[in-house]
């Protein structure tokens, strides 16, 4: 697909790796409809990005967001499923000391999950029906992660980038019927707010890790994104974006 075609919605746009992907796109020549819970930061897109606030874990959040970027945009046939949080936690954790267990609170799990995960779905369901209502051929890029194969004290994460990696799989089965092309992108650390913000001794220990000896940024996301949208060879694979690295 060219990107002077396409009419995209990009979730979690406010900030980090969907703020990025809103500005290229954008930049590119592509309509964008942003979407995120934190209006402020929306507020401070370009311009001509169509900016609406959007919580992806609300059902009719979702059915009136995509309705409403079909409306601005003359249709909808891309979707970049990119809001996410991080809720870390042991699933069982003994202290050292008192012996005492903790465990990995439900709501704790469950927050993780609506967003990641359900949100994610709900978000795939509306775009893809918009696109065969209307009778186009579309993308869907899932934004996963290199935590899908397996991180400790991320039961709950792990759990949502696991099973979007498993239903581009499952969507392009049953969307490719209507054009809908479904690929993944699964990044490793990359260079946000939230890694930003992290212990300097922790985060040089995870550089150490990385065998290009750097943390990636959003364009280098956003390069494999665009590959996903532009190529119309491909479709149903994750792309693993991780600098060579594997999370333990």
């Amino acid at each position: 697909m060219e990107l002077k075609d396409l009419k995209v919605v990009v979730t979690g746009a406010a900030s980090g790796m969907g703020a990025h992907f809103a500005r290229r796109f954008h930049e590119l020549g592509a309509q964008v409809a942003a979407g995120d819970v934190n209006e402020a930061l929306l507020a401070e897109l370009p311009a001509g990005i169509h900016r609406r606030k959007l919580d992806v874990s609300s059902e009719a959040d979702c059915e009136s967001f995509v309705a409403w970027a079909a409306e601005q945009m003359g249709g909808v046939n891309g979707l970049i499923n990119n809001a996410g949080i991080i809720r870390d936690g042991l699933l069982v954790k003994k202290h050292r000391e008192t012996g005492e267990l903790t465990k990995l609170p439900l709501e704790q799990l469950r927050a993780v999950l609506d967003v990641n995960l359900v949100g994610a779905t709900l978000m795939a369901r509306e775009c893809a029906a918009k696109m065969i209502e209307r009778g186009e051929r579309g993308v869907i890029v899932n934004i996963s992660s290199i935590a899908r194969h397996g991180s400790r004290g991320q039961t709950n994460y792990v759990a949502a980038k696991s099973a979007l990696a498993a239903n581009t799989v499952t969507w392009m089965r049953e969307l490719s019927a209507f054009g809908i092309r479904v690929g993944a992108i699964a990044p490793g650390m990359i260079e946000t707010p939230m890694t930003r913000g992290m212990n300097q001794k922790a985060r040089d220990a995870l550089v150490a890790t990385i065998p290009v000896g750097r943390i990636g940024d959003p364009e280098d996301i956003f390069v494999a994104v665009r590959f996903v949208v532009e190529c119309e060879f491909f479709t149903g694979r994750t792309i693993d974006v991780d600098g060579g690295s594997a999370m333990g």
